[in-house]
């Protein structure tokens, strides 16, 4: 049975920091692309950062200086550090794991979310 859950997320003033982890159990985490996306109140899922197997990174262009993804394969975990939060990066965070064959996904599990709100 697989397993990503997440954990970190609460109620930050803006400029504050905050790091998710997401700690995946059930999946050969090493083989997995990892990733973080977010969900705000009336708005579709969007992508937040990526890190493949190999440790590329990729981000979305709201998130890009301010937040860092990375994972240990030793732990089985993925992180997202987000520095300098603001209002609107306020969403339920979800943690993802994803496995690609030429293109195509061939496995793609979701974590439950976690909260994060920015508000003085």
């Amino acid at each position: 049975q697989v397993q990503l859950v997440e954990s970190g997320g609460g109620l930050v003033q803006p400029g504050g920091s905050l790091r998710l982890s997401c700690a995946a159990s059930g999946i050969i985490f090493s083989i997995y692309r990892m990733g973080w996306y977010r969900q705000a109140p009336g708005k579709q899922r969007e992508l937040v950062a990526t890190v493949t197997n190999g440790g590329n990174t990729n981000y979305a262009d709201s998130v890009k200086g301010r937040f860092t993804i990375s994972r240990d394969n030793a732990k089985n975990t993925v992180y997202l550090q987000m520095n300098s939060l603001k209002p609107e990066d306020t969403a339920v965070y979800y943690c993802n794991a994803d496995r690609l064959r030429v293109g195509i996904k061939i496995n793609d599990y979701w974590g439950q979310g976690t909260q994060v709100t920015v508000s003085s």
